[in-house]
């Protein structure tokens, strides 16, 4: 313990390097524009594909000053570094550090990496010295929080990095691709390896790269990142029931921040103060409250009307309409279908074969960049804006994987479809003319460029964020998947959770067990089939009670998946003639219980593998949208 004391004060003194980018107080449309390298790859970032970012910028300018409101600027405020980290550790779940109740807090710990444990370290020890400085309350000395059990993970886990050679090869492999154009993208692969710490294996890489020379992204095509396949199932987020989804936005912080301090970047976390915003309406309302005027008209929506409806307007003509999103549509007819869209929209009189597909377009990116906070929030803004720092191309796609896991809810859902919108316009770039460049540049500057926030940053934002851009929309999949190294720490909070509840009851559960008759085994042992929801003959009980009350005994194989067992059920119901409306794509099988709260399973879950991962859930179908 003392040597783990020693270890962990030393990485305390670790300097960390200052922001990546500085603020320009200059306006954008006065700025001499960079010049950017031509590229023979059909899908890089040159100068000629920059100039759209600039027209699109100009064009935001135009709208802004025909608006007829007055845009207020948000003041975003820096606050001291001691509310930073307090903020911080609350937000990573850890608000047991912040109050003094180190205990409260254990669970988490226990679970962390050795940089994951080094990253809330710092943080604990920027806000005990800036508290001590305002002569607050004692707080605990750091060395006093990491138990023997982290210790132990930290260790296994470096180990695992160190020894992960795959890693090594596939940046190899990498950087085979530099030459490559787009059209060869679609027979390379490169395996993402989700199961160790994404900072443990920055750590590792930045250990053997350090004589190397960055990936400039704009020199070659992006590689096509291949998702491996897990046994006991992909997880996306919206799989999980809140509770755990919880855990993975505090352990997706943790891992973020970790990630970063190893490669050097830094991030400020900003707060918007409060200013004058609607509370009704379409344009510039924020996303929580538009979802709950839209929710009173249609029950369980995750995706604002407007932007449904203007996505839906688009496809019915305009994903073959050449120059769709970059062509403006005419200013002053924007802000005439503006006012009359806040007026009629959900009184459902507002007549849409007025409306052209350039028209909707405009107004779709209207509609985003008018939200009162940045879609990607302005907590995370800066780490959005920090990945273009990133040296490897494995970093950045890591690094988003992770932003997009912080994301609360609504946003995570908009820009879900938003994305597959914009992939959507690509597959037609035959007849559009859109590629995956042009939409990129198009689309970063009203994603982005967050009213007087964003423009002020400096030139290189613009290819930064046009690549960032790119990055969301190709690996959207991916983006949307939670590592298994993130699972498997949920699963062991849950059961250290249990853990510490069966400690708590084990004096009750002694009394109630001495009172049981002495024929309870054999009892058991008899109606086991019926009730466990596994047998000893590896037979696990699957319920449908929301649809029919079928139960269906299960006989566990090595190669049966969740989508096999969905198939009986619907053969089952075929055979009873039960006529509910039970179709594989509206329901779901379900993990319920035991080490994870619930999780829907995906169709290619081998079954087997996920009992023994989880020996005691249960398992249920249901419709995925309970």
């Amino acid at each position: 313990m003392v040597a783990m004391c020693t270890k962990l004060v030393h990485y305390l003194h670790l300097s960390r390097r200052c922001g990546q980018y500085s603020m320009n107080q200059v306006h954008s449309r006065n700025m001499e524009r960079p010049q950017y390298e031509r590229s023979s790859s059909q899908d890089s970032l040159d100068e000629l594909s920059m100039a759209d970012y600039w027209s699109e910028v100009e064009n935001i300018q135009t709208t802004q000053e025909n608006c007829q409101e007055e845009q207020e600027e948000v003041a975003v405020k820096v606050p001291d570094e001691g509310e930073v980290e307090a903020e911080w550790l609350r937000n990573a779940g850890l608000s047991g550090l912040v109050s003094g109740d180190t205990q409260e807090s254990i669970a988490i710990l226990s679970t962390l990496t050795r940089t994951q444990a080094e990253a809330v370290q710092r943080r604990v020890e920027t806000f005990t010295m800036t508290m001590k400085k305002k002569n607050k309350q004692h707080f605990p000395d750091v060395r006093d929080i990491f138990s023997p059990q982290v210790s132990s993970t930290h260790e296994a886990s470096a180990v695992a990095a160190r020894g992960d050679e795959r890693e090594d090869t596939d940046e190899k492999r990498e950087g085979q691709l530099d030459n490559l154009t787009i059209k060869d993208e679609s027979i390379q692969h490169t395996d993402i390896n989700l199961e160790i710490s994404y900072s443990e294996q920055a750590a590792n890489m930045k250990d053997k790269s350090n004589n190397e020379n960055p990936i400039r992204d704009d020199d070659s095509s992006l590689p096509n990142y291949r998702l491996p396949k897990e046994k006991t199932g992909t997880t996306k987020a919206g799989d999980l029931a809140p509770q755990d989804m919880k855990k993975v936005r505090s352990l997706a912080l943790i891992e973020i921040t970790a990630m970063y301090d190893t490669l050097g970047v830094d991030f400020k976390h900003h707060k918007a103060m409060k200013i004058k915003i609607r509370e009704t309406g379409l344009f510039g309302v924020p996303l929580s409250v538009l979802l709950e005027q839209d929710q009173k008209k249609v029950p369980g929506t995750k995706v604002p009307l407007i932007l449904h409806k203007l996505i839906a307007h688009i496809e019915e003509e305009g994903l073959n309409t050449e120059g769709i999103l970059r062509v403006p549509g005419l200013a002053s007819r924007i802000k005439s279908l503006r006012v009359e869209l806040e007026a009629k929209f959900y009184e459902k009189n507002f007549n849409w074969e007025n409306v052209r597909q350039h028209d909707a377009a405009s107004i779709l990116k209207l509609f985003i960049r008018e939200l009162p906070h940045p879609l990607v929030t302005l907590e995370y803004l800066d780490a959005f804006l920090a990945v273009q720092n990133l040296a490897h191309r494995k970093h950045k796609l890591q690094a988003l994987n992770l932003l997009v896991l912080l994301l609360p809810d609504q946003n995570r859902d908009t820009l879900k479809s938003l994305l597959e919108f914009l992939q959507r316009l690509i597959d037609n770039k035959e007849s559009n003319k859109m590629t995956l460049n042009n939409i990129s540049v198009i689309m970063a500057p009203n994603l982005f460029m967050f009213k007087g926030y964003c423009s002020q940053t400096q030139l290189a934002m613009a290819a930064g964020t046009s690549n960032i851009m790119r990055y969301l929309i190709k690996y959207q999949e991916l983006l949307w998947t939670i590592p298994k190294f993130i699972m498997n720490q949920v699963r062991q909070q849950n059961i250290e959770n249990h853990k510490k509840l069966s400690k708590e009851k084990a004096v009750m559960k002694l009394l109630k067990k001495m009172t049981h008759d002495k024929d309870r085994h054999e009892r058991n042992q008899t109606d086991r089939s019926l009730h466990d929801p596994v047998t000893l003959q590896g037979v696990i009980r699957v319920q449908a009670p929301s649809l029919s009350k079928v139960s269906m005994a299960i006989q566990l194989t090595e190669d049966l998946k969740a989508g096999d067992i969905l198939a009986r059920f619907q053969q089952c119901l075929n055979q009873n003639r039960i006529t509910e409306s039970t179709n594989k794509e509206e329901v779901c099988l379900y993990e319920i219980g035991g080490n994870i709260g619930e999780r829907c399973l995906d169709d290619d879950t081998y079954m087997k593998d996920l009992y023994q991962l989880n020996p005691n859930a249960e398992w249920v179908i249901k419709p995925r949208c309970q």
